[in-house]
């Protein structure tokens, strides 16, 4: 029985060449493709796959917090972090979402390839190129955790924030987020006075130090 694989990358061009490749593979077959994190997760429903390749910067919900939803709704599902990011704060919140593999986009093929079986088996993954960052959380993991953007806000105020920092109107973070405009103002009040930041652009830097969004290429 084939693994069926799920792409989630906001760059067509990387998820075409992820399809071509691992479609060559005789166990494997990709069942679905999607260019955000909203997307993959709503694709994810819909398809059952049993592995989902993840980029983490991406629009409209990146995919650490795809990740949290995804395997909270079907823990039978297997999430590998695909992603360019191998600093600690990436790798650490991506595996607290539910991750059970991570891997570098400069990885070889054949590495992936391994991976995906892996995981498929119920086994974890971790790339041996940020190896060395996991085994420090884990020894560490006992000491006071650094304030993130996963401790310090909510789920929602997360989603509002990524929203904000993408230049979406109050209106149109309201429609996406099924919520009323005056809510979407007391969440971005909310944020302000946690972080102690009280303009926009501040705000939009914080969001990309903390991986919730890109920067505008």
């Amino acid at each position: 029985m084939s693994i069926r694989v799920l792409l989630a990358d906001d760059h067509a061009i990387v998820r075409h060449g992820l399809f071509r490749s691992i479609q060559q593979e005789e166990d494997m077959e990709v069942v679905g493709q999607a260019g955000t994190g909203l997307a993959a997760l709503e694709m994810a429903r819909q398809l059952t796959p049993n592995v989902v390749l993840m980029d983490i910067s991406m629009p409209d919900m990146n995919g650490m917090e795809a990740t949290r939803l995804l395997v909270r709704d079907a823990p039978q599902m297997k999430v590998i972090a695909l992603s360019m990011h191998s600093a600690k704060r990436y790798v650490r919140e991506m595996f607290r979402a539910g991750a059970t593999g991570y891997l570098l986009k400069d990885c070889e093929f054949d590495e992936l390839i391994g991976a995906i079986r892996m995981v498929a088996q119920g086994q974890t993954y971790v790339s041996p190129s940020i190896s060395e960052v996991v085994v420090e959380d884990y020894v560490r993991g006992s000491m006071k955790e650094e304030a993130d953007a996963f401790s310090v806000l909510t789920q929602r105020e997360r989603e509002v924030l990524q929203l904000m920092s993408e230049g979406n109107s109050t209106k149109q973070i309201a429609a996406r987020l099924f919520i009323s405009p005056k809510t979407v103002e007391a969440h971005r009040l909310r944020i302000m006075h946690k972080l102690d930041i009280d303009n926009v652009a501040q705000l939009t830097k914080y969001a990309i130090q903390e991986g919730l969004t890109t920067p505008e290429p």
